[in-house]
């Protein structure tokens, strides 16, 4: 027997002693068969720690991805320590370091996409329940349309979006794993914190109940719509500006928008709708969206651009 398999050895004695807890977590998590080979973002928090140990214990080729921002001091033994969980449950371990410019504006979005460049796509994150209902209030307050309502898409590469944040913390604690926080995640200058900590709590006083499963049920019921009306649009090339033309309003405005999230991974405002139909009309040559992209006509074709 080699080191992996000894490795392989004690990580399986301690999901066993998970019992009955780690089953009922697992029927609730999305991950793709046993064996499949996955790269899971793990930044120290106790969501991404708690994905690799769900991860590995479904039976996946796990490699932990943590990518150092050099933001804080405490950044180096953040991944020390996910190294060290990673080797703890027979995990592979690769490590990245972005620049990001403490001093400049949307630091929080700046190294969204910097760490986004590291990790490239198809990796797992370990998105909550929570997380789902902070992104569904954040896009109702930036007048984002059904897609933004319809939040995070279920799936291979967020498996864990129908467990709780307080569940993930017993992921941990049940299997003695310690976890950093993050002093960033309750920085009240960032608007996701203060939906977390201060407009969540307001919501579920006044309802007087937990809100966050009601956001989860209305996100679900948005994705239901977003597909029926996918499926009733005129089916073409959402890039070309004189086939949009031909479309109704409403029908181009959805093409549009529909294509923008598909393409950049995040739901496109109401706002930034307008400013590309107004590219598409001939109104205006280009536009910038968020997250460092932009679109502009070109021979009649739009041109979808990420800046570096």
């Amino acid at each position: 027997m080699g080191p992996a398999d000894d490795l392989r050895a004690v990580a399986a004695s301690d999901l066993v002693a998970g019992g009955p807890a780690l089953s009922e977590w697992l029927t609730r998590c999305t991950f793709a068969p046993a064996g499949t080979a996955v790269r899971c973002a793990v930044s120290g928090g106790a969501d991404s720690l708690a994905l690799l140990v769900l991860a590995v214990s479904a039976g996946l080729d796990v490699t932990a991805v943590h990518v150092d921002h050099q933001l804080r001091e405490e950044s180096a033994s953040e991944a020390k320590l996910v190294a060290e969980v990673a080797q703890r449950f027979g995990a592979q371990f690769e490590s990245h370091t972005v620049s990001v410019d403490p001093d400049g504006p949307n630091l929080e979005e700046r190294a969204r996409i910097a760490r986004h460049e590291v990790l490239g796509a198809g990796v797992l994150t370990g998105h909550t329940a929570d997380d789902q209902a902070e992104t569904v209030l954040l896009q109702l307050m930036r007048g984002a349309g059904i897609d933004g309502i319809a939040g995070m898409t279920p799936g291979r590469t967020k498996p864990l979006l129908a467990l709780r944040r307080t569940e993930t913390e017993a992921v941990c604690r049940q299997f003695e794993v310690t976890w950093f926080n993050d002093p960033s995640n309750e920085d009240r200058r960032f608007q996701r914190n203060r939906v977390r900590f201060e407009l969540l709590p307001l919501m579920s006083r006044i309802a007087d109940r937990d809100v966050v499963p009601l956001l989860a049920r209305s996100s679900a019921s948005a994705r239901e719509a977003r597909q029926a009306l996918a499926e009733l649009l005129p089916q073409g090339e959402p890039t070309d500006t004189r086939w949009l033309q031909t479309l109704s309003e409403s029908q181009s405005r959805l093409t549009v928008r529909a294509w923008l999230e598909r393409e950049t991974g995040r739901p496109i405002s109401s706002a930034a709708t307008d400013r590309v139909m107004a590219v598409v009309h001939h109104t205006a040559r280009a536009t910038e969206l968020e997250g460092g992209w932009s679109v502009r006509r070109s021979s009649g074709q739009l041109e979808l651009r990420l800046r570096r």
